[in-house]
């Protein structure tokens, strides 16, 4: 496969909608090379896109790319719906919850990447949150138990995210060690790590071909309120 040629010197941040990484520095030249692979479901049955994204983390004796923040990133609630669903942003940004809705909202996360929560809030207002450490956040509201969202927070800008086919395209990766992770909606964590691989890049692209998961498809994940207790989903909304 035809080798790619990286742009070495500063880095761009990477545009979360592609999830490809650029550079500026036209002075110097040195390869870099494409990753491509395929996600296929190992469960029975048709199976339609997930959201999912896979990642380059450098090994020892492989230099880090930096993952600047951009001035800010927003995750709205309108519709009852985070908007968008899945982010990815570096370590360190500030994320935006502004409710667009007329109503309030109750903004919060307890698990791996960000542990918050950002109390009521009004219609018209915005609270922000600051990501510092790599990790997956799954955020919800604590009033509105349908509405769902997926921060990845990660250090290097050597990401992409699944097309609408659970495709996946990586360019301007330099010469070097890597492990390469997976997130995958609905799939648990046992199963990602079980995917994860050592991959090496020298003198040329790799495609790795299709990749086995249990990809079940879109779903909603069942989840507790902020509290640890079921939603009310008889209750009517007070807000």
């Amino acid at each position: 496969m035809k080798q790619r040629i990286l742009i070495a010197g500063l880095i761009c941040a990477v545009v979360a909608a592609t999830g490809l990484a650029c550079a500026q520095d036209q002075s110097a030249q040195s390869p870099s090379y494409e990753l491509r692979l395929h996600v296929v479901s190992s469960l029975s049955g048709s199976h339609r896109a997930v959201p999912a994204v896979v990642w380059l983390e450098p090994l020892e004796g492989t230099p880090a790319l930096p993952f600047v923040p951009r001035d800010h990133y927003t995750l709205l609630q309108k519709n009852r719906t985070f908007i968008p669903h899945l982010q990815v942003i570096p370590v360190g940004s500030v994320v935006q919850f502004p409710n667009a809705d007329p109503f309030y909202h109750n903004v919060f996360s307890l698990f791996e990447g960000k542990r918050f929560d950002l109390g009521l809030y009004e219609a018209g207002s915005s609270k922000s949150v600051t990501f510092s450490r790599q990790g997956v956040s799954y955020i919800f509201c604590n009033i509105h138990p349908e509405m769902s969202a997926v921060v990845l927070t990660l250090s290097t800008p050597l990401y992409a995210i699944a097309d609408g086919h659970n495709s996946f395209v990586l360019r301007g990766i330099p010469e070097g060690e890597y492990r390469l992770h997976f997130w995958i909606e609905g799939v648990t964590q046992s199963a990602l790590e079980s995917l994860s691989r050592p991959v090496h890049f020298s003198s040329h692209d790799l495609d790795l071909g299709p990749i086995s998961a249990p990809v079940a498809g879109p779903m909603n994940m069942t989840h507790s309120n902020k509290f640890g207790n079921p939603y009310d989903k008889d209750a009517p909304s007070t807000y």
